[in-house]
């Protein structure tokens, strides 16, 4: 799934994921991935695409409040993955919100707990959708955790 996502991130554009599923089958399927895999990814990056843009909730700022993690986000998120989204929260990366939407679609995510490099891929995807502005350095070392080898 995570090969597919970084895939779709370099080759597809935004309106095409959203408009055209079975254009972007076709090329996934042309690329040579295989089709529960393929079926899996889209699932899963539906979730992404239907998230509602912007604020839709005003959540407390992270400078004055404290995000426990559920049991569910600890089993998934190892210590590594959970001080990663903090720095980025902390950072003003992430807002309330997408945390909110990456923690989401990290518990959609196949596997029983998530790599930091898949946790990066997905933070990419959300911020991608989002279509928050990201500095040059953050995205690089998102999108270079995407050109590794990630396990399905």
């Amino acid at each position: 799934m995570y090969d597919i996502l970084a895939y779709l991130f370099e080759n597809c554009q935004q309106a095409e994921l959203a408009d055209d599923r079975e254009r972007v089958v076709r090329k996934l399927a042309a690329a040579g991935f295989e089709d529960s895999d393929i079926s899996e990814a889209l699932h899963w990056l539906a979730g992404v695409l239907s998230a509602p843009r912007g604020a839709p909730r005003a959540l407390p700022n992270a400078r004055t409040s404290f995000r426990a993690f559920a049991p569910r986000e600890l089993a998934k998120l190892d210590a590594e993955c959970r001080g990663f989204l903090i720095t980025l929260e902390q950072s003003g990366m992430l807002t309330p919100e997408t945390r909110e939407l990456v923690l989401e679609r990290s518990l959609a995510a196949s596997g029983a707990a998530l790599s930091l490099n898949q946790l990066k891929l997905i933070v990419l995807m959300v911020l991608w959708n989002q279509q928050t502005p990201t500095s040059q350095l953050l995205a690089e070392d998102l999108f270079s955790a995407a050109h590794t080898r990630l396990p399905n």
